[in-house]
C-alpha cells in the first residue's frame, strides 16, 4: 500500500527498507501538516506490516475495518486524546490473542495527548507485546510531548507539488473540475483537496472562506461578520475556515489563483487570518475573534 503514496519518495523508500529488512521500530511517528497524507500513510504502513501480500485483509486495514489494527482518535472540539481510550487499547493488545500477522495501533494527531494519557501510553511504548507496533501521526514532531517523541522513530511528510496534486485529482476524482484551484489553495496537500471534493460540509467551509475573501476585498465588514457568525459556535470549523482563508491569500500572492482578491488586498488580509487563527488556538472566544477580524476589515 505504501507504493500508492504520491510524493515523499525518499521517506517512503526509507520506511519500506526498514519494513522489508525487519528493522522497523515498534514506535513510529509520521509528521506533516493536515492534508499531507500522514493518516493515509499510517494505514498503508499498517496494511503492509500486517499483510505484506496485500489482498482483502489489507484493504480492510485501509478502511479501518481490521480486527488487527486499532485506531485512536481525539475527542471533542479540542481533539484531546483521553486516558480512558489509551487504557482501553492497552487492555485490548494484552488480552487479545495475537494473530500470526501481529497487531498495529494507529494514534492520530498525537499532539493532542494530555499528560495523563501520554503517561499511560509510555508504559506500553517502552515494553510493547511482541509483534505489536505503534504508528502515531502529528502535525509536527515539536508539537508532540518530548516523552512520547523520544521513544519514536520519526518520518516527516511534505506537501506534493501542485502538478502532482492536480494529476492525482484528475486520476482519482475525474469529476473534479477545479483541481488546479484546489492544488494552489492547499499548496499541494492532496488530503485537503480530496476533502473538499468528497465532503460537502468541508467544501462549504472553503466556500465561506472564498466569500469572506470577496467581502473583505470590498471592505464589507458587516457582511464578513454575518458570514463568520455562522461558524462562531463551531471552533474546529472556524479554524479550518481561517486556514483556508490563509491558503487563498497565499495562492493569490503567488499569482495565478482565480479569485476576486488583488495581491494588495491578499497581503492585508493574510496576517489578519493568521493572527485570528493564533487567537483561536489560544482559546480566545470565537465570537470575540471574529468581531476583531471584522473591525480590522473595516479599518482598511
Amino acid at each position: 500500500m505504501l507504493e500508492k503514496i504520491v510524493g515523499n519518495a525518499a521517506v517512503i523508500q526509507a520506511i519500506q527498507a526498514a519494513l522489508s529488512t525487519g528493522r522497523l521500530s515498534h514506535s513510529i511517528l509520521l509528521t506533516g501538516e493536515q492534508g499531507t497524507g500522514t493518516g493515509f500513510a499510517a494505514r498503508s504502513l499498517a496494511a503492509d506490516y500486517l499483510y505484506p501480500n496485500g489482498g482483502a485483509a489489507a484493504n480492510r486495514v485501509m478502511k479501518g475495518q481490521s480486527e488487527d489494527c486499532f485506531e485512536v482518535f481525539g475527542e471533542g472540539a479540542s481533539g484531546e486524546i483521553k486516558i480512558d481510550r489509551i487504557r482501553e487499547i492497552r487492555r485490548s493488545i494484552f488480552s487479545t490473542s495475537l494473530s500470526s500477522n501481529g497487531q498495529v495501533v494507529i494514534i492520530y494527531q498525537a499532539q493532542h495527548f494530555n499528560s495523563s494519557s501520554a503517561n499511560a501510553l509510555l508504559k506500553v511504548l517502552e515494553e510493547p507485546p511482541e509483534g505489536v507496533i505503534f504508528i502515531l501521526t502529528a502535525s509536527s514532531a515539536a508539537a508532540v510531548l518530548p516523552t512520547i517523541r523520544s521513544r519514536c522513530i520519526a518520518f516527516s511528510f511534505s506537501p506534493v507539488t501542485n502538478a502532482e496534486c492536480i494529476q492525482y485529482l484528475h486520476q482519482h476524482r475525474p469529476e473534479c473540475r477545479n483541481a488546479e484551484f484546489l492544488a494552489k489553495v492547499f499548496g499541494g496537500k492532496i488530503g485537503s483537496a480530496l476533502a473538499c471534493t468528497d465532503d460537502p460540509l468541508r467544501k462549504s467551509i472553503l466556500d465561506d472562506a472564498l466569500r469572506f475573501a470577496s467581502f473583505a476585498s470590498k471592505g464589507a465588514a458587516y457582511h464578513c461578520m454575518v458570514l463568520l457568525s455562522n461558524r462562531e459556535n463551531d471552533k474546529p470549523a472556524a479554524k479550518i475556515l481561517l486556514e483556508d482563508l490563509q491558503g487563498i491569500c497565499s495562492a493569490t500572492l503567488r499569482g495565478g489563483c482565480p479569485t476576486e482578491l488583488s495581491a494588495q488586498k491578499a497581503a492585508y488580509i493574510l496576517p489578519i487570518a493568521q493572527q485570528a487563527h493564533q487567537k483561536l488556538t489560544a482559546n480566545v472566544n470565537t465570537k470575540l475573534v471574529f468581531a476583531w477580524m471584522a473591525a480590522k476589515i473595516r479599518q482598511q
